[in-house]
């Protein structure tokens, strides 16, 4: 469905050329849900976007339902946008539109009539629970349900894609799990892929099929979630072995300033 192959991409900066992704390939099956982690900076944001194109990647390919989006011309690439819906941490919605109009406003982008996007916007937004809050404007909703808002509209276009950046860093814990379950029953129900990029280990436990773990630009691992559960499993890198461990680790030494809050699915560092 996606692939990824030998993927760079780079910026200018004041210190040289910095390299953000460097060098990935990552094959992600239809129909399945693909966790990318990794500490901040590791580069699991700009290779999401690198999916779309909203960063073009220096080097390499990437192939979505077999189109190699890099060769497309602006306006084929616009149109294949269409395929591929995205959710963003900090929602990017509209505050003097109504949570109807954000979803509309997607298609309305992609040239869809006006009685078309009324009607696909008011069934997304059943979809995520929201019909009742179709005239309310972003001001009075909670991060919950504006996330909700944004997964509706990412869904009003009919994606065979659906790429999350960090999608619950915004949102409480308890509102987390309400929105990894509206994702989850998407996945099941429409058989849409879905690639979410976090840094929360209970995210990646609680909805992904496979896992892909990024170190300073590269992919350094990758495994199936079901390895989780099989004795003797043990992964080869730090931030892997995170998703294994239930407990707070503190360096009480005096030596150590980095703190692991694994059982709130959280890392600072």
């Amino acid at each position: 469905m996606i692939e990824i192959q030998n993927v760079s991409t780079s910026f200018a900066s004041a210190a040289g050329p910095f390299t953000a992704v460097d060098d990935v390939s990552l094959h992600i099956r239809r129909g399945t849900i693909q966790g990318i982690i990794g500490f901040s900076g590791a580069g699991k944001s700009t290779l999401l976007r690198n999916i779309n194109l909203l960063e073009r990647p220096t080097s390499g390919r990437v192939l979505v339902d077999g189109v190699d989006l890099v060769t497309l011309s602006d306006a084929e690439l616009r149109t294949k946008r269409h395929d591929i819906g995205m959710i963003f941490q900090h929602f990017n919605l509209l505050n003097n539109l109504t949570a109807q109009e954000n979803v509309e406003l997607s298609l309305k982008f992609a040239g869809v009539g006006k009685a078309e996007r009324r009607r696909r916007a008011a069934e997304t937004l059943e979809i995520v629970d929201l019909a009742d809050k179709a005239g309310t404007y972003p001001a009075k909703l909670s991060g919950g349900q504006k996330q909700r808002v944004a997964i509706a509209r990412a869904l009003a276009t009919g994606p065979k894609v659906l790429l999350c950046d960090e999608p619950t860093s915004a949102v409480d814990p308890r509102t987390t799990s309400s929105v990894l379950q509206y994702l989850a029953d998407v996945n099941a129900e429409f058989g849409i892929t879905i690639v979410v990029v976090t840094h929360e280990m209970n995210v990646i436990k609680a909805i992904a099929d496979n896992v892909a773990v990024m170190e300073e630009g590269r992919v350094v691992e990758q495994f199936d979630l079901t390895e989780l559960r099989r004795p003797g499993f043990h992964p080869a890198t730090s931030i892997g072995r995170y998703l294994v461990s239930d407990e707070i680790q503190l360096d009480r030494s005096g030596r150590g300033t980095h703190t692991t809050a694994a059982s709130e699915g959280l890392i600072n560092v």
